[in-house]
């Protein structure tokens, strides 16, 4: 249905026009390259489309405004960093607050305690650390699988995401070995040495994995996001959580971007059981900041270990960990944002943007599908649904989501620069989503026999 020669000529056009449409964020990124490595403060930026990324002088809500002063509806959202918005009014307040209070002290405050009690409340489990990244959270729950459990190995799933946690950027060959990833920059051991990976919804190869017994601890997100959404099997939850407790390997269910699946996230929805939970990004509104909570059983356990270990540096924690500053804004997010409302609101406004993008699927009978998980839509240049990750990334069509970004971009709509994907918060209105809808249905007239 699509003409590949339609597409790569409208896609030069789109370039063209992006260009011109953007020659201060073009000036102020080649003035960056002097001192930032590929003119980017973080390498991935450059991955926007257009080759540039748009930089950004203001925002509020669900919208940006870039230097050339267009305005973009941003339904990329800091790729969940900023999933309730930027600048939600009781985080702006109480990030305000704190800047002249102090924001770190290396001391604990009431606010940690009330965070730690209403994650307690919302996950289930027992006790609660922070950190400043969930990437660090994920190496902090590593560390203390291992150290319990004496076993030297994780378990992850192909194409998974964890950040930049080491031992997770690693693939699986077609003869099943474990080998980094392409695009592991540096990595300190061969993976082979500390990773199994397995394909996600595979049972007899996750048992299999495990029955060598020197798995420490499974990391899952509860449905695979930075692949594509790929959701589990039916009963897939219900094996991996059977056979890790056969084999004695804690379970870690890292719920950074699938938070987006309801007020406890994926794991209070479908009453999931995990040792070690993990999240991180929205739940400070953009504020670094990461968390791991685990059981009484590991908390026990845990602490007879560290109380076993002398000296200050242990391989988990950070000053900046719990600071005041985050502590006060997540405890805004969680009591006054991040509410039961706000996913009452955003699943059905995310239901429509689904909605619009199955009208243009329809209309132009296009081999096309959609992935969605609570406030995110994602949608799919293929008709059957990925089962791993393997699959997902065979799916991919570079062509088209180059060209999709930057035809949407051109014309006021940012979406999430890795992969085709929204998400929807308090800030947007059906207007937007409608306005989505319609540059979607126009950017495949466009490219169509």
């Amino acid at each position: 249905m699509i003409n590949r020669d339609k597409l790569n000529s409208v896609y030069e056009r789109e370039l063209e026009m992006f260009k011109d449409l953007h020659p201060k964020s073009i000036e102020r990124f080649e003035a960056a390259k002097n001192s930032l490595l590929l003119g980017v403060p973080l390498n991935w930026m450059v991955r926007y489309a257009g080759g540039v990324p748009i930089s950004v002088v203001d925002s509020g809500g669900a919208s940006l405004t870039d230097a050339d002063g267009i305005k973009y509806t941003d339904f990329c959202l800091g790729d969940t960093g900023s999933m309730v918005g930027h600048g939600p009014l009781p985080a702006a307040k109480a990030i305000a607050e704190h800047a002249y209070k102090g924001t770190s002290f290396m001391l604990p405050t009431e606010d940690a305690t009330w965070c730690g009690n209403e994650l307690q409340r919302r996950f289930g489990l027992k006790y609660w650390q922070f950190s400043t990244s969930a990437t660090d959270a994920n190496r902090f729950a590593i560390r203390l699988a291992r150290q319990i459990t004496k076993r030297p190995k994780v378990l992850v799933f192909n194409w998974c995401y964890h950040g930049t946690v080491d031992e997770t950027i690693a693939t699986l060959t077609e003869d099943g070995s474990v080998i980094s990833r392409k695009g592991n920059i540096g990595p300190q051991i061969d993976p082979s040495l500390t990773t199994k990976v397995c394909e996600w919804n595979d049972v007899a190869a996750l048992e299999e994995a495990l029955k060598d017994e020197d798995v420490a601890v499974v990391m899952a997100e509860p449905v695979m996001t930075n692949i594509g959404i790929v959701h589990p099997l039916p009963g897939f939850h219900d094996e991996l959580r059977r056979l890790t407790r056969k084999y004695g390997t804690y379970l870690l269910i890292d719920e950074t971007h699938t938070i987006c699946a309801g007020i406890g996230g994926y794991t209070k929805l479908h009453g999931l059981d995990p040792d070690f939970f993990v999240c991180g990004k929205t739940l400070a509104s953009g504020i670094p900041v990461g968390t791991y909570g685990f059981t009484e059983e590991v908390g026990e356990k845990a602490k007879a270990e560290l109380d076993a270990l002398y000296g200050l540096v242990k391989g988990i924690g950070g000053t900046l960990a719990a600071n005041a500053i985050t502590m006060a804004t997540m405890r805004a997010v969680l009591s006054e944002v991040l509410t039961p409302e706000f996913y009452e609101r955003n699943i059905p406004l995310a239901d429509r943007f689904n909605e619009g993008i199955h009208q243009s699927i329809r209309e132009f009978n296009l081999p096309w599908s959609t992935q969605k998980l609570g406030t995110r839509v994602e949608y799919w240049f293929c008709e059957e649904e990925a089962k791993n990750g393997t699959d997902a990334v065979n799916s991919r069509d570079f062509e088209l989501d180059w060209y999709m970004h930057i035809y949407a971009l051109n014309r006021g709509i940012l979406m999430t620069p890795f992969h085709n994907m929204a998400i929807i918060t308090t800030a947007h209105t059906q207007e937007d989503v409608d306005k989505h809808t319609e540059i979607f249905r126009a950017a495949v007239a466009e490219i169509v026999d």
